[in-house]
């Protein structure tokens, strides 16, 4: 019997997950980790809260180099010239991101504060915050490969407003987080 290794385990899930996205709800809703194993663990860091009741994760391969996706997506004042749904942005600690890093942005009716909780230049993004009653834990993890840059993203909410009205914001962060993906996606690759 022929054995992967951790790493192509999970090239071969996230593969599946491009490629057929019921079987990218399926997968992740059985093994919440699959998807996050693509990326290497490191046990400091920062992870999403895994007993939310609103979850979401999703990835794509980019054909683009890793330092153009990395730039278009740490380059927070630009995120309205290809983010549709970001109406604003604003960052209140100047420089570069780094953990304490404070930006005010708002998108689909949100006025969000989020603070950066991790950067790991080309690796990994936290951020999180409130938001109307939502806090939110955002994970961004980017894994080159052969192919191209594979960036996975998850997010989870917490708070009453969340409790409240589960169905409706898992579908609109299920949505919201798909078309960031494919939104950086299409960024980056008319960059390179």
């Amino acid at each position: 019997m022929r054995t992967l290794t951790a790493a192509k385990t999970a090239a071969v899930t996230f593969a599946l997950l491009l490629t057929t996205p019921t079987a990218a709800s399926a997968l992740t809703a059985e093994r919440p980790s699959t998807v996050a194993e693509a990326a290497a663990k490191h046990p400091a860091d920062v992870r999403i809260d895994e007993r939310a009741p609103v979850i979401t994760r999703t990835g794509i391969l980019i054909h683009a180099p890793l330092h153009t996706i990395w730039k278009i997506q740490t380059d927070l004042e630009n995120w309205p010239t290809w983010q549709p749904n970001v109406e604003s942005m604003a960052k209140d600690t100047p420089g570069r991101l780094r953990p304490g890093s404070v930006f005010r942005w708002s998108t689909e009716g949100l006025d969000i504060t989020s603070t950066v909780k991790q950067v790991d230049p080309g690796r990994r993004l936290v951020w999180g915050g409130p938001a109307q009653g939502i806090t939110a834990v955002h994970v961004w993890t980017f894994t080159p490969t052969p192919d191209g840059v594979l960036v996975h993203t998850e997010e989870s909410w917490t708070g009453e407003p969340v409790t409240a009205n589960q169905a409706v914001l898992q579908a609109a962060l299920d949505n919201s987080l798909h078309h960031w993906v494919t939104n950086l996606k299409h960024e980056a690759e008319a960059t390179r």
